[in-house]
């Protein structure tokens, strides 16, 4: 298989602006990217992706008919977009706008202004993510591993396992909370757990600590998704013992590359 490169990707950009559209455009034409579409509306946007699936949405926050997070959590809600990359340009800072697209497994959030090079590193994040390496581990094959995934949040559940599928795992177990998880461990064997931090019932934090302290698999490879930001909360997940943390959004090549250290 060939490798994808910028020039390859057909990318949707959903922005109302005609001037933002021009300046996002000259970026992307700068950068390699010459199969550009633009629509002003998310709900003409939904509508081509159906008809004509791109690689790769970009969208403003504020559209005339709904918001990017709306776009976004409509695209997830349908099965033939649920695995199209998304990325967001936007000045907004609000965490009721952001946190829902963190859930959503976006490819970046770009500020206004951004740069090329943030661009540049996103395009890239996104052909990681079409096309990725595959997991070089010494000791296993990536198909022969048990993946336990923790999150109250299916579609957090599905961008995860889709992500950890791309790059060879084909064994996968799912629960909604730590609860549900400890019951899972009990009962069963795993390679590597992957969790949501903020879940209800027990948090990852929670589930971490019993994992460590009380299970039958206090040495398995556990990696954190959350999108908190407090710094105590960050300091007492790392105490609970973590093989690593990941912030949200986050790239396959980091999910590789960590995968291969802790493995």
């Amino acid at each position: 298989m060939s490798q994808l490169s910028i020039e390859q990707l057909e990318i949707l950009l959903v922005e109302p602006s005609s001037t933002q559209h021009r300046i996002i455009e000259d970026y992307l034409h700068r950068l390699g990217a010459v199969q550009l579409h633009w629509i002003d509306a998310g709900a003409q946007a939904l509508e081509r992706m159906r008809a004509h699936p791109p690689d790769l949405v970009i969208s403003a926050m504020h559209l005339p008919d709904m918001t990017g997070t709306e776009l976004v959590q409509q695209m997830r809600a349908d099965d033939s977009l649920l695995d199209t990359a998304f990325m967001l340009i936007s000045s907004e800072t609000g965490i009721r706008y952001l946190e829902p697209l963190r859930q959503a497994g976006v490819m970046a959030i770009l500020p206004k202004p951004f740069n090329l090079e943030q661009l540049r590193k996103a395009l890239l994040a996104t052909l990681d993510y079409l096309q990725p390496d595959p997991l070089q581990l010494k000791q296993f094959t990536p198909d022969d591993l048990r993946v336990l995934i923790v999150d109250d949040s299916f579609t957090s559940r599905r961008i995860v396992r889709q992500m950890l599928q791309r790059l060879g795992i084909e064994e996968f177990v799912e629960a909604e909370n730590g609860q549900q998880a400890i019951e899972l461990i009990e009962q069963s064997f795993f390679d590597l757990i992957v969790t949501d931090y903020n879940m209800p019932e027990m948090d990852g934090e929670q589930l971490s600590q019993f994992i460590r302290n009380h299970s039958t698999q206090q040495s398995v490879p556990l990696l954190m998704v959350t999108s908190e930001t407090d710094r105590n909360r960050l300091a007492g997940i790392a105490r609970s013992g973590v093989s690593a943390l990941f912030d949200k959004p986050f790239t396959i090549e980091t999910l590789r590359s960590t995968i291969e250290r802790i493995l």
